[in-house]
């Protein structure tokens, strides 16, 4: 996740966080992002496959402000997620 400086949090996926990071600062990235100031990451995790970096990325979409911030912050929810998709 990135966070913008009006403290919003922006969720994708990618297979290189920091060019992407690089490329939304640029104004190359996501419309969302493009003229929002000095971007930082607040989020990330390595998951492997594609397919369930798109599923996650859709749950964390669907998830509160509130409950994004308890990701960042560090609580287990993340991993209960990955394994909740993993054994579905």
């Amino acid at each position: 996740m990135i966070r913008s400086p009006d403290n919003r949090l922006y969720t994708g996926i990618t297979t290189d966080v920091e060019r992407r990071l690089c490329q939304h600062q640029c104004g190359k990235g996501a419309k969302a992002l493009r003229g929002k100031g000095e971007l930082t990451l607040a989020f990330s995790r390595e998951v492997g496959e594609r397919s369930l970096a798109l599923r996650l990325e859709y749950q964390i979409k669907q998830l509160t402000k509130r409950q994004k911030e308890r990701l960042v912050a560090g609580d287990a929810s993340f991993d209960a997620m990955l394994a909740g998709l993993r054994d579905g």
